[in-house]
């Protein structure tokens, strides 16, 4: 298995959830102060990492700072995760006046700067820089609806989009491994809402352009996309990236048996019905038959299915930990 995500099947605890805004309940802060400040997101992340056998550390995962970067508006909150508003590139005109942004710009450097800062701490733990994926970004500066038709009205012209956006993420990508990340998790969600031809074309082309440019055996890509499902396994694979991370509409007992030895798959509790609105018992019960249903596919890594909430019960994670450990170390 290559890269350096493969030491996650190595760990005692096989277990990744995408956690990091609860951490603002764990270290008495806000979702406000982790997206707008390095110091505040390095401690919540590390200190969630004491409290749980992470295998890896990582940055928030953010939508909106590769769309703030090419200047669309965003909304920021102490409780809620940031948004996107409104539309930048309405037409060609506007593509074409739009400056592409260098890394640096908007909150770009507390993401980077926070790799840095976790890289220091991690000790034998990986560190994943969040980020989103060509078409999801594409889709946030045409409109995710827009986009979506855009895709069958004037497919030449949402290639134009996707390819600024993948130039500038292209670059992104790499000041994470400049910044000592030994990897990234590429959310791609918007992807899994075109057909399985329409994720090959838009997203996956574009998804194996960051591939060939900055993976290698000491950087790996996981390609995270919540909402696709199993017409949608074969484009994602061909994208290239170490590892694939589904949410709960991918069949993952069925997938896995697709996924060749050598590519890792992670998911796919669900976030919001299983790790947020669930009693404890109940996130242990989903998490026993999850891994009963995974077992023996030594290439598969427990996970949520996107990342959690800030209102993610403790009590909850809790739960999902001891019963991953009492599972997978009996």
């Amino acid at each position: 298995m290559p890269g350096p995500i493969a030491q996650l099947v190595t760990q005692p605890s096989r277990a990744l959830p995408v956690l990091t805004y609860p951490g603002a309940a764990v270290t008495g802060t806000d979702v406000l102060s982790l997206v707008t400040g390095a110091a505040a997101q390095t401690r919540a992340q590390l200190a969630l990492g004491d409290r749980y056998p992470l295998t890896a550390l990582m940055t928030c995962m953010d939508l909106s700072v590769e769309a703030e970067a090419f200047g669309c508006e965003i909304q920021l909150s102490a409780t809620e995760v940031p948004t996107v508003i409104g539309r930048r590139v309405v037409s060609r005109e506007a593509l074409t006046a739009l400056p592409q942004p260098t890394v640096g710009t908007g909150r770009t450097p507390v993401y980077l700067e926070t790799a840095r800062r976790l890289r220091a701490a991690a000790g034998n733990r990986l560190v994943l820089g969040g980020m989103i994926g060509p078409f999801s970004l594409a889709a946030r500066l045409h409109g995710v609806s827009e986009a979506l038709s855009l895709t069958l009205t004037d497919p030449e012209f949402m290639h134009a989009i996707t390819k600024r956006a993948t130039d500038f993420l292209i670059a992104y990508a790499a000041a994470f491994r400049e910044a000592g990340a030994h990897g990234v998790i590429m959310a791609e969600p918007t992807a899994g809402l075109l057909s399985p031809k329409g994720l090959a074309e838009f997203s996956g082309a574009y998804v194996r352009k960051v591939v060939q440019a900055v993976q290698s055996d000491d950087f790996s890509v996981v390609l995270h996309n919540c909402a696709a499902r199993l017409a949608h396994l074969a484009p994602s694979l061909e994208a290239g990236s170490h590892a694939l991370h589904f949410g709960s509409p991918m069949d993952l007992s069925r997938a896995v048996k697709e996924v060749a030895a050598d590519r890792l798959i992670l998911g796919n509790l669900d976030p919001a019905a299983v790790l947020v609105q669930g009693t404890p018992d109940q996130v242990a019960n989903a998490t026993r038959t999850l891994l009963a249903e995974m077992r023996g596919h030594t290439n598969f890594v427990i996970s949520s299915g996107c990342d959690l909430p800030p209102e993610t019960p403790v009590a909850n994670l809790d739960a999902f930990f001891a019963t991953v450990a009492r599972e997978t170390n009996p």
